[in-house]
């Protein structure tokens, strides 16, 4: 706890990087606010029961999921500080003429995160540096028999970002303090590699990509619960409709492995997203504010 305290606050006080003859630039970055209309697929969920990560152990049906995205940018020299909130809910009710009424949650997340990059070399449009991140992943709600996931996590590492089409690009060393089950708190090590990518087909239409992959490496303590290896991608392609509403497609995977378990367990979604999208200017480039 000592570590991950230490590097928060860090990560809350970059004053002390920043030149005072360098322009500052602070932007309120809405990536989405939006449904989901999704047709889900889950394998394995037998075994991922007892897991308090929900994608592995929902059921395979039709939902709609409300999706919250948004990050607070600023940039001062060659350094970045991005602040950010993600958001997600999912929740299908059945009734059944011949049944009591079910739910079940499909998604459930809440990830509160805070990035430091410093681009120690540019070249060819890319920024290379350092990067440090502090963040807490966690959900609205425990489901079933599980308890609500609870984790601090410290990444620190390698990234190029602020290319016109990579937008992230890291690898970074991982450490994590889970606290999702009482008086079984683990301590974790792992690599991460992760990546944010856009690309404006055209006018009006622009694709994107996130994800991360993470191989977890040492535990303090043996939870069967705890995972192996994650892997998490999305994919998604925005037309605009009118102003800042836009409508696409999108696409949404994940596969992860438990230690306890002997199969891996995967959730993939498909289906329509509707969303609104704004970059609003709070501090521009010449230093007037919007």
């Amino acid at each position: 706890m000592k570590k991950i305290s230490l590097l928060l606050l860090v990560l809350m006080t970059p004053a002390a990087a920043l030149a005072d003859d360098v322009e500052s630039e602070l932007f309120l970055d809405i990536r989405r606010i939006g449904l989901e209309l999704s047709k889900t697929q889950v394998r394995n969920a037998g075994q991922y029961q007892d897991s308090p990560v929900q994608a592995l152990k929902a059921d395979s049906q039709d939902f709609i999921k409300g999706v919250f995205d948004t990050v607070l940018e600023y940039k001062r020299g060659k350094f970045k500080w991005d602040n950010s909130l993600f958001m997600e809910y999912g929740e299908t009710t059945l009734k059944p003429y011949n049944a009591p009424e079910t739910s079940n949650e499909n998604a459930d997340k809440i990830l509160l995160s805070s990035d430091m990059s410093w681009a120690c070399w540019e070249f060819a449009g890319f920024k290379f540096g350092p990067t440090l991140r502090g963040a807490y992943d966690t959900e609205f709600v425990a489901s079933g028999d599980a308890p609500r996931q609870n984790i601090l996590r410290a990444n620190a590492g390698l990234s190029l970002f602020d290319h016109a089409i990579i937008k992230s690009l890291y690898l970074t060393g991982v450490y994590e303090y889970d606290f999702t089950y009482a008086g079984e708190q683990t301590s974790k090590t792992a690599a991460e590699f992760g990546w944010r990518l856009e690309y404006k087909l055209r006018e009006g239409v622009k694709f994107t990509t996130n994800g991360y992959y993470r191989e977890y490496l040492s535990y303090s303590d043996y939870v069967a619960t705890d995972l192996d290896r994650d892997l998490s991608a999305v994919i998604r392609m925005d037309t605009n409709l009118w102003g800042n509403f836009t409508m696409g497609p999108y696409a949404q995977y994940r596969r992860a492995k438990a230690r306890g378990a002997s199969v891996y367990g995967s959730n993939f979604i498909l289906g329509i997203s509707f969303n609104y999208i704004m970059r609003y200017g709070i501090i521009t480039p010449d230093g007037e504010k919007k």
